[in-house]
């Protein structure tokens, strides 16, 4: 199998035409073209339904993209360590995160000492960050929490305690720190299920037998933030991620009950491609520094 071929097949996958596919690779279409169908002809099998401009992978050409998205990747650890003799004076690094806060902090200590290598972040859930992962889609995932999840590498990057916000005439406004046990009957702002600060939180209250009234379910920081301010409820957020607001106070939990974990994630397989290591030796780096300022 020709790689030349294979990269064009990932290339179309990647931009969803020809055209694209040829211009982002430097190609002329009808060259590219002619690649994809001569990985077709050679297999006998079709990898793209083609209906007029618009392009889908077929079910072998589902199976194929993580395949070659892999071979891809080898693909540049092996020109990154040959060409720059392990340098890294070009090259890609894709991210994946849950949220954008400790993910931007990363790559901006990672750019500054790496400025030639091309950075992208693509956000999801956890579920989406994970199947990325497995498909190559991206090389290493930023995730709220620990998963126990056979074939991937887990390091640890950060630790913060919840903290609650609310409207600035709200009763616990000027407490400064409440404890855990008079958010009983109080109505709460919960993140949707699977949010990770919503685990914590669940957890921490299940364990002291707190049971909070739902006032509403909302899916993003932001909505959250906005209907506190209205005073509808009581909202929670990782410290590190909390936006100062002047229509909000922030209120601790004693003893911090309730913790959010920040990890990197990669495929055990790739922990020592020489990207990602230098992405992983940039963020522990990095890392010291925030858990000097994080909860104990």
């Amino acid at each position: 199998m020709s790689a030349a071929k294979l990269r064009a097949f990932l290339a179309v996958a990647q931009h969803g035409s020809f055209s694209a596919a040829a211009r982002a690779v430097g190609l002329s279409q009808p060259t590219l073209t002619t690649q994809v169908q001569g990985l077709e002809r050679q297999h006998k099998v079709v990898l793209f339904h083609r209906q007029g401009h618009r392009i889908e992978l077929t079910s072998v050409g589902e199976r194929l993209l993580p395949v070659a998205r892999q071979i891809a990747s080898l693909e540049l650890d092996a020109w990154n360590l040959l060409h720059d003799s392990g340098d890294l004076q070009s090259g890609e690094l894709r991210l994946g995160a849950v949220g954008p806060f400790h993910v931007i902090e990363m790559v901006d200590a990672y750019r500054q000492r790496y400025p030639r290598l091309d950075v992208s972040i693509r956000m999801g859930n956890s579920s989406s960050v994970f199947k990325d992962l497995e498909d190559y889609a991206i090389d290493i995932g930023v995730l709220a929490r620990f998963h126990e999840t056979p074939g991937f590498c887990a390091t640890p990057y950060a630790r913060h305690a919840l903290i609650l916000f609310v409207h600035r005439e709200h009763p616990f406004a000027n407490r400064g720190q409440i404890r855990l046990e008079e958010l009983h009957g109080q109505p709460l702002l919960q993140r949707e299920s699977g949010s990770s600060t919503r685990r914590a939180l669940d957890e921490a209250l299940a364990r002291a037998g707190v049971r909070p009234k739902l006032a509403m379910e909302i899916g993003s920081r932001e909505a959250i933030r906005e209907a506190a301010a209205r005073g509808i409820g009581i909202g929670a957020v990782s410290e590190a991620e909390f936006i100062p607001d002047t229509r909000l106070r922030t209120v601790r939990i004693e003893g911090d009950p309730a913790v959010t974990q920040t990890y990197l994630y990669c495929l055990q397989v790739r922990r020592e491609s020489r990207v990602l290591a230098s992405f992983f030796d940039v963020a522990l780096a990095l890392r010291r520094g925030v858990n000097d300022h994080a909860t104990p």
